[in-house]
């Protein structure tokens, strides 16, 4: 096992990032209270009557219109959605490693690089600023304009999808998430107190969503950008979006501006997200509380429950931008944050189109969504909400996948996220309650597992009509306030549900839980099976089982896949794989999957005193729970957006540099440019050396 590295101070309670991050990134959402103060934790199984025969009676009638006017079925129905060609079997005494992990692991460090292992090769794909659209100028830190971002590659950049673009060889449709600004590293002199309406609104064109064409060298992994390709684009925070499903229109989504209650202005923290079979890519906003001001000026008590359980509370917010417009100021605009918090779907291939944000998949601090077909064609989108005590969630379409390549197929398939029903997970323990001691120490029958149920929120059908299965709160209420939906119905309370991600390989269903400090503190949930650590710094990982692998089923059997940290602490624990053959872990984030059904974790916080990274681990076979580090962050980043391809790794280097007392005078990091120049948020491609695909 690598040796560790002393630890790193770190902003306490927020796992390993700094002030710095927490600040700009969130809001400093670990310094405030818990918005969930439910008592969801003493609640024994679920309550039979949380459902009323008439509304089960009403949600059934729903769902049978709404699948009537399904498409057409996929050809292989019974298939996993994008399953990879079959591989041949580990051989069981294998001594080479998990086929994709056959790599010598990168050591624990605190290099001001990327760090891969040996015989590997990178690039820098594209960095913050960089020209995508035409007529946008070349980068340039000191002349920067609000006009000039709209037409450059976004700021932190994070969640990454590559699309074919089957009509241009050696081409493919890069899609990436832009999720926070940090106007420190981004601005001269800059005085936090008192923007520039410039900053701002060069802020304003640095968030969202960037499209880029990206070229492919055939005898690498590496990629180039397509400057001022026609199906470049930029989304920013004044780019038009639309409210579809049941919630648009309603009530508490009608501003000033948009009476209608159908039109937003904009996508806020965008954090992790998913591609769709359809050719689609779904982006989740997240930290959105932290750019609303004033809401200590909303006085009508239930207004101020609900904006306090999304964490939306005080007076002035961190960048100010509600100097320079009302939708900001909550005592102006008392709705323009239930605007936000949604999933969004864009159509990368028409930059004509206007993104959806769809209110059927619920509103919350969605971290990812990533959809599974079922046997019949529906989507089901697995999602998490990010905050400590929170819930994940999973939505099931009443719909079809509809595989034609005709305009009414596209058309059709871009309904699919409007009907249906969304559910909210309860886990239950298998073992007795006293051996759970929150120390992380394995029960008596060696294992956290359990069982589980998906409960049933709201069913949206045709037309935007919506039932609401919880008692109490409407279809509406439930769609646009749904964390407190799930304080009702008594969902179990997670350690910050991130992504989210179902195997292509075997169904199973992987849940990232990055870290919760505040598990056990008095007055909070203490340990349960699921979440088995109080004072948990280094989070785990949840491994979901539907029952009959179905996606569409309301319960599951999970088990903790993976519980991070020190591999010699005896709290961890590594699918029974030998812990002494594992590269150390800490804070998973975003996972995502490679072409032999190997997880792919990166990491946000690590509290190892190595910067974040990219590990490896098998999900399957004689090498289960053999876990290795691909990768390390530069100075101050954050590991995210993986993304792994049979010949290519790609990752998003997000916020370098950003460290407690930096700036754009004194920089904390190099990268990726060298000493004198800008730090800069960029996309990294790695590849073998030899051309051969990775790990094999």
């Amino acid at each position: 096992m690598p040796k560790l590295l002393p630890i790193i101070t770190s902003h306490q309670g927020s796992g390993g990032r700094s002030a710095m991050t927490c600040r700009f990134r969130c809001g400093d959402a670990c310094f405030h209270e818990v918005p969930n103060t439910s008592d969801n934790e003493y609640v024994g199984d679920v309550i039979a009557g949380a459902l009323s025969r008439r509304s089960m009676m009403r949600a059934a009638a729903v769902v049978t219109v709404a699948t009537a006017a399904g498409g057409a079925v996929l050809a292989d129905p019974a298939a996993p959605q994008a399953a990879a060609a079959p591989r041949k079997p580990e051989s069981h005494k294998s001594k080479k490693g998990a086929r994709g992990l056959r790599f010598t692991p990168v050591a624990p460090n605190t290099a001001d690089t990327v760090t891969i292992p040996d015989g590997y090769a990178q690039n820098v794909v594209i960095r913050w600023g960089e020209p995508i659209l035409r007529g946008a100028p070349a980068f340039d830190p000191d002349k920067q304009t609000a006009k000039a971002q709209a037409g450059q590659f976004g700021y932190n950049n994070d969640f990454l999808s590559l699309l074919p673009l089957h009509r241009e060889r050696g081409r493919q449709v890069l899609v990436a998430n832009h999720e926070y600004t940090d106007e420190i590293l981004m601005f001269k002199g800059y005085n936090a107190a008192n923007p520039t309406r410039e900053q701002v609104e060069i802020a304003w064109a640095a968030h969202g969503l960037s499209v880029v064409v990206v070229e492919e060298e055939r005898r690498s992994g590496k990629l180039t950008a397509v400057s001022r390709h026609q199906l470049n684009r930029r989304l920013t925070v004044t780019s038009e979006f639309r409210l579809t499903g049941p919630a648009a229109g309603s009530k508490y989504v009608r501003t000033k501006a948009d009476p209608r209650g159908t039109t937003v202005h904009g996508t806020l923290n965008n954090c992790a997200g998913g591609t769709t079979p359809w050719g689609t890519t779904l982006h989740g906003e997240e930290n959105f509380n932290q750019y609303f001001a004033n809401a200590e000026k909303v006085t009508e008590p239930a207004a101020a429950a609900r904006l306090k359980r999304y964490g939306v509370i005080g007076a002035a917010s961190e960048r100010k931008w509600e100097r320079f417009d009302d939708r900001f100021d909550l005592a102006k605009e008392p709705n323009e944050a239930n605007r936000f918090g949604w999933v969004v779907e864009l159509d990368p291939y028409d930059p004509e189109s206007t993104p959806r944000k769809r209110t059927a998949l619920g509103r919350f601090k969605h971290e990812a969504a990533q959809p599974r077909l079922t046997r019949d064609g529906r989507p089901v989108v697995y999602m998490g909400d990010d905050e400590k005590f929170d819930y994940f969630y999973k939505f099931v379409s009443s719909k079809r996948v509809d595989k034609g390549k005709s305009r009414s197929a596209h058309a059709h398939n871009l309904t699919l996220l409007d009907e249906g029903t969304l559910y909210v997970a309860k886990l239950t323990g298998d073992s007795p309650a006293g051996d759970i001691d929150g120390t992380g120490k394995l029960p008596a029958d060696g294992e956290f597992d359990g069982s589980g149920v998906w409960i049933p929120l709201a069913t949206a059908g045709p037309g935007g009509h919506a039932v609401s299965h919880v008692e109490g709160m409407t279809a509406e209420e439930v769609y646009v306030f749904t964390r407190q939906a799930g304080d009702k119905v008594g969902a179990t309370k997670m350690d910050r549900p991130e992504d989210i991600e179902p195997s292509p390989h075997t169904g199973k269903v992987y849940v990232a839980l990055t870290n919760n400090s505040d598990r056990g503190k008095a007055g909070k949930a203490a340990a349960d099976e699921a979440n088995p650590r109080n004072l948990n710094k280094h989070g785990q990982i949840l491994e979901l089982t539907e029952r009959h692998n179905r996606p569409e089923s309301t319960t599951f059997a999970w088990s903790l896949f993976l519980v991070a940290g020190d591999p010699e602490d005896p709290a961890t624990y590594f699918a029974g794989f030998p812990k002494d053959k594992v590269s150390p872990v800490s804070c998973p984030d975003n996972v995502a999957f490679d072409p032999h059904g190997n997880l792919w974790i990166s990491t946000d916080g690590n509290q190892l005193g190595s910067h974040d990274g990219l590990f490896g681990v098998a999900t399957k076979g004689d090498r289960r729970g053999e876990l290795k580090q691909f990768l390390t962050m530069p100075t101050g980043a954050e590991t995210c957006g993986p993304l792994v391809q049979d010949r290519r790794v790609l990752v998003s280097v997000q916020h370098p540099g950003e460290v407690d007392g930096a700036s754009v005078e004194k920089p904390a990091s190099a990268w990726p440019d060298g000493a004198g120049k800008i730090v800069r948020p960029a996309v990294v491609s790695v590849w073998r050396k030899d051309g051969c695909d990775i790990g094999v």
